[in-house]
């Protein structure tokens, strides 16, 4: 049967929502989710353990051009959650751009588009229960526990809140994000007034002078803030989690494009703000990969204390971020089980109308992670970031793709475009493109990790071409069976 038949019939249902949702994954939900919770879900997803953590050990890399690259990074990222903001107006569902790949691209399209989601979130909740373990032992009363113990509390814990109900998570994220807010704002009002005093820190008087005597903004080069893009893009990736969760509430016509415009002034303000602060308090040798940036500066002001509490919010943000990534994959998972592409078991719900089994898969993931932690703890975050960075750009790429495609169709009279759009189309898709392919292609650069996971690529291609050989009759049935049901 012609897939773009199904896709048709699909589109001319539209008109009927109440009755047949365009992606069968779409069935089932609740609408709990109200405009607050989906707009600081924004915010948690622009403030994670990217920052808080891994903005140390690449302060430490490429110094005070960080922030630059934070900048370039964050403005790419605006326009793909720009684009994908346009494509949830169009028809807002929980399996985002996984449905939207499904509709313009295939099943192959969505097929891929879910697998390396949900490497790239599997890989990060890993990256997510280092970062909680590493935040635990700065505490010396958990110094003695092992570091895969910690992680797996740290799992056990997130996956029982998770099934409890999509309102919990929204509440959840909704605290969680003003922690993270609240706590940033506090620190940036600190480092100000540190510099505006010029009261010393760490031994140094803050300040522009401080860069200048430490190298300058690129204190080793050019080539170490390339190196760390992949990594910065990392920081942004739980942005498009704004596409998600709008399946999940009443009025996605109204939240959607207002928490999307915000995510530009955040991105300035607390990405580049605190970055710029970071290198203007300490030189960025002083900064490292295992401990969170901001309670170095604050533990360098003779105030352990604040550090303390800084850590206590870190590690939130760190369980803010695998929370979001079970919630996210789990809803993924559904919409490419129902469509064959992915086990039966991931589409199967609740009572309170969670779909548990993807969440479960992607715990079992997660798992691998703590044996990771087991035989390799100081080298774990760097390893699943990389890997994780993968699945990011890969998203990202197929996001634009698939808007590519929307404009293409909307310009041939086959669908009506919102009144929230993506500018200059196509160039801005094409440029996006671009930019995070060579982002990908940088990664070479680095012998040690990123040459290692480029070489991961021909291995996850292997993979998903004999796993969609295996499905693929699967997928058949289930096309075919759509179109049945649209037909009769």
């Amino acid at each position: 049967m012609s897939k773009d038949a199904v896709h048709s019939a699909q589109a001319a249902s539209r008109t009927d929502m109440a009755q047949v949702p365009a992606d069968a994954g779409d069935a089932g939900y609740s609408k709990d989710l109200k405009a607050r919770h989906v707009n600081m879900i924004a915010i948690g997803g622009a403030i994670g353990t990217g920052l808080f953590l891994g903005a140390g050990g690449r302060l430490h890399t490429a110094g005070p051009a960080l922030a630059l690259a934070y900048l370039v990074c964050g403005i790419f990222a605006f326009v793909v959650v720009r684009a994908l903001g346009e494509l949830v107006l169009y028809r807002p569902s929980s399996g985002s751009f996984v449905s939207y790949a499904r509709e313009f691209l295939g099943e192959k399209g969505a097929y891929v588009a879910g697998w390396m989601y949900f490497l790239n979130w599997s890989t990060t909740g890993i990256a997510d229960i280092t970062a909680i373990a590493l935040y635990t032992h700065y505490w010396s009363l958990f110094t003695d526990i092992p570091q895969w113990t910690l992680a797996l509390i740290a799992l056990a814990v997130v996956l029982a809140v998770n099934l409890i109900s999509v309102k919990i998570f929204g509440e959840m994220e909704f605290w969680f994000a003003i922690i993270k807010v609240a706590t940033l704002v506090g620190f940036m009002l600190i480092g100000i007034f540190l510099l505006a005093t010029q009261h010393e820190v760490g031994g140094g008087t803050p300040g522009p002078s401080l860069i200048i005597d430490n190298g300058g903004v690129f204190p080793h080069g050019v080539m170490p803030v390339v190196l760390v893009m992949q990594g910065v893009i990392f920081a942004y990736a739980a942005l498009e989690l704004v596409g998600v969760a709008a399946g999940e509430t009443a009025e996605p016509e109204k939240v959607v494009p207002r928490a999307v415009n915000s995510i530009m002034w955040r991105v300035g303000l607390f990405y580049v703000g605190s970055v710029v602060l970071l290198a203007l308090l300490l030189p960025g040798s002083v900064y490292s990969a295992d401990q969170s940036p901001f309670v170095t500066v604050l533990s360098k002001i003779g105030l352990p204390a604040a550090g303390d509490v800084m850590n206590l919010v870190v590690l939130t943000a760190a369980m803010s971020s695998l929370n979001s990534g079970l919630y996210s994959t789990g809803r993924i998972l559904r919409s490419m089980a129902t469509a064959g592409s992915a086990p039966k078991f991931t589409a199967r719900m609740n009572r309170s109308q969670v779909p548990y089994g993807g969440i479960l898969l992607t715990c079992a993931v997660c798992v691998l992670g703590v044996v990771l932690n087991y035989l390799m703890p100081s080298q774990a975050f760097e390893i699943v970031l990389n890997v994780a960075s993968l699945g990011v750009i890969s998203t990202w790429v197929i996001i634009m793709v698939c808007h590519l495609v929307f404009v293409r169709r909307a310009r041939s009279g086959l669908l009506t475009r919102p009144s929230f759009r993506l500018p200059f189309s196509p160039a801005t898709e094409i440029t996006t493109i671009a930019f995070l392919l060579a982002c990908l292609g940088m990664m070479w650069n680095d012998p040690e990790v990123g040459r290692r996971t480029l070489l991961l690529i021909p291995v996850i291609a292997v993979l998903l071409v004999a796993g969609w050989f295996g499905i693929r009759r699967r997928v058949d049935r289930t096309t075919d069976r759509e179109l049945t049901e649209f037909t009769d």
